[in-house]
């Protein structure tokens, strides 16, 4: 069993499949580290005057996302949220290093080509590409 457990999540539902497999992973004293990134890259694209209400928006979706993954954990395994701003992939890495994360679980929908360029490449890759601990990768249907 592993005793730190971090799961990135975007808020979708392919996440709730991600936390499945870490609950799987989980035991009595496990933590499972439920992190939310608000994409800076988004916010900065945004003109002046929207920017504020993009990062508004930006993390209420994050907040939904880490509390309906905590809710999901209730009563299975310890549970801890956080929400981060910066790049993702760095931003996991980060907080993984900083939480000795024995394992990262994360999704993937498995896009390629034109798909995986319209979303800046896949997060997931440049976690698995970087990562100094496992990486599990749940398929999402």
């Amino acid at each position: 069993m592993y005793e730190h457990i971090l799961v990135p999540t975007d808020g979708s539902e392919g996440t709730m499949q991600a936390i499945e497999h870490a609950l799987e992973l989980a035991g009595d004293e496990s933590t499972v580290h439920v992190l939310s990134v608000v994409d800076q890259r988004v916010y900065l694209a945004a003109g002046g005057d929207q920017q504020d209400a993009v990062i508004q928006s930006l993390r209420d979706d994050a907040v939904d996302a880490v509390e309906r993954c905590a809710e999901k954990c209730e009563g299975k395994a310890s549970t801890t949220t956080a929400i981060r701003d910066g790049v993702p992939h760095r931003v996991i890495l980060d907080y993984a290093d900083e939480h000795g994360a024995d394992v990262v679980v994360m999704g993937t929908h498995g896009r390629t080509g034109r798909d995986k360029l319209t979303s800046l490449g896949s997060v997931t890759e440049r976690v698995i590409e970087n990562a100094k601990r496992p990486v599990l990768v749940v398929h999402i249907d």
